[in-house]
């Protein structure tokens, strides 16, 4: 794809054309809840953005902005082709003019942040040359077609890198919760503990008292 960004012909196509316009956002979420901060950051992460026309895939995405239910567990490529051949032919007809994904990057187990991509325009590597690579049947067609492709792809690794985000997520989420109710559970059972022993202790004292009396 880099060799036919640079190629002059390729860069009078419409992928390659920066214009002035509307901006649609691929914005992705989780399924389900339960995952800490997760959904969270995304959404605010969206707040502090442009405003922008949204695609959101994640049933929490999904139920925040409307629109086609599309579960990330169980997005395929199937999906993610279609998704990208409808995308690639608006953008084309000048519907918007500039294709961006927000996804949570994975970074570690403790660590995932909200990510910026933009998709397209495509833009040719810097200091690119036209190389002698013959490209058939010309290099525009070969462009046209690897878009949709190219695409795909975008969409397809951030949908993974998310839903992997969001199960990393959930279990630190639920380990926590599950330390702190142990935590919980163990200051209880101390508590318990004094109140029985006052309890016992006062008995006692009580016994006594009416004894010497």
């Amino acid at each position: 794809l880099s060799l036919l960004t640079a190629c002059p012909e390729c860069a009078r196509r419409p992928y390659m054309q920066t214009r002035e316009g509307k901006t649609l956002r691929i914005v992705i979420a989780g399924d389900r809840g339960l995952a800490g901060g997760y959904n969270a950051n995304v959404f605010r992460t969206v707040r502090e953005l442009d405003e922008a026309e949204t695609l959101p895939i994640g049933k929490r995405a999904c139920d925040r902005f409307g629109g086609e239910v599309r579960l990330c567990e169980k997005f395929d490529s199937a999906e993610a082709y279609e998704l990208a051949v409808d995308l690639c032919r608006r953008y084309a007809a000048g519907e918007f003019t500039k294709l961006e994904i927000l996804y949570t990057r994975y970074v570690s187990m403790m660590s995932q942040h909200p990510e910026l991509r933009q998709v397209l325009p495509l833009k040719a590597p810097e200091n690119a040359t036209a190389t002698a690579v013959l490209f058939e049947p010309d290099e525009a067609t070969i462009l046209d077609t690897a878009v949709p492709e190219y695409v795909t792809g975008a969409i397809m690794a951030a949908v993974r890198e998310s839903f992997a985000s969001e199960v990393v997520a959930r279990r630190m989420a639920m380990d926590s919760a599950g330390k702190n109710a142990t935590e919980m559970i163990a200051e209880l059972q101390l508590e318990y503990n004094r109140a029985r022993q006052g309890s016992i202790t006062q008995e006692i004292t009580e016994i006594v008292a009416g004894a010497n009396a």
